[in-house]
C-alpha cells in the first residue's frame, strides 16, 4: 500500500529542496513542474496548443517554448493565465496519474504548487506545506532568478496565499532558515509515517 504524500507551497520556499530531501529517504517523487516541462516539449499535443493559443512569440530560436516569455504574459493577466491552465492542467493529471499508479516507492511525493488549487490534494494521504518568510522568498527570487524587486513581487501576490494553504496542511516544513533546521524536520515528519506504518 502506497502512502501518497501531498507537496505544496508558494514560489521560491523550497519545496524542490523538501522533496529532494524526501527522496534521499527513500520516497518517490513525482514533480508537477518538471512534467509541465515534459508535456510542453516539441512535438507534443500540448505543444501544439500553447502555440496555438499564444503565438509564435513565445517560441524560442530553437523551436522550444520561452517560458519567460510565456510567463511574462499571463502573469498579471487572469485571462491568459487561465487559458494555459485549461491546456496544461488536464495534460498533467493524466501524466501525473500514470505515474503514480507506476511508483514502486512505499512513500510517493506528489510536488505541486497548485495541487489545492486544482483539488489533487484530495487524493493525498497527508498534505505537506513548505513555507518562508516573504522577504525570504523575495530574495531566493532575486538571487536565484534574477527577478525584480517588483517582479518578485508580483509573482508572490499571484499566487494563492499561503495561510490558505496551510488550512489543509496535515505537515507544515518551515524552509526559512538552514537546510539543516528544514531536514531536522523533513526526518521527524518523515520517521511518523513510518511509525504510522
Amino acid at each position: 500500500m502506497k502512502y501518497l504524500i501531498g507537496l505544496t507551497g508558494n514560489i521560491a520556499t523550497g519545496k524542490s529542496t523538501v522533496a529532494q530531501m524526501l527522496a534521499d529517504l527513500g520516497a518517490e517523487v513525482i514533480d508537477a513542474d518538471r512534467l509541465v516541462h515534459e508535456l510542453q516539449r516539441k512535438g507534443t499535443p500540448t505543444y501544439d496548443a500553447i502555440v496555438a493559443e499564444f503565438g509564435a512569440g513565445v517560441v524560442r530560436a530553437d523551436g522550444e517554448i520561452d517560458r519567460a516569455a510565456l510567463g511574462a504574459i499571463v502573469f498579471g493577466d487572469v485571462d491568459r493565465l487561465h487559458a494555459l491552465e485549461a491546456i496544461i492542467h488536464p495534460a498533467v493529471a493524466q501524466e501525473s496519474a500514470r505515474r503514480l499508479a507506476n511508483a514502486s516507492a512505499d512513500v510517493v511525493v506528489y510536488e505541486a504548487i497548485l495541487l489545492i488549487e486544482k483539488s489533487r490534494h484530495e487524493m493525498c494521504d497527508a498534505i505537506w506545506v513548505v513555507t518562508a518568510a516573504r522577504a525570504v522568498q523575495v530574495k531566493r527570487l532575486i538571487e536565484q532568478r534574477g527577478m525584480s524587486e517588483a517582479e518578485a513581487n508580483r509573482r508572490i501576490d499571484a499566487q494563492t496565499p499561503p495561510e490558505e494553504k496551510l488550512k489543509y496542511a496535515t505537515v507544515v516544513i518551515d524552509n526559512g532558515g538552514t537546510l539543516e533546521a528544514t531536514r531536522a524536520q523533513v526526518e521527524r515528519a518523515f520517521r511518523a509515517i513510518r511509525l504510522e506504518g
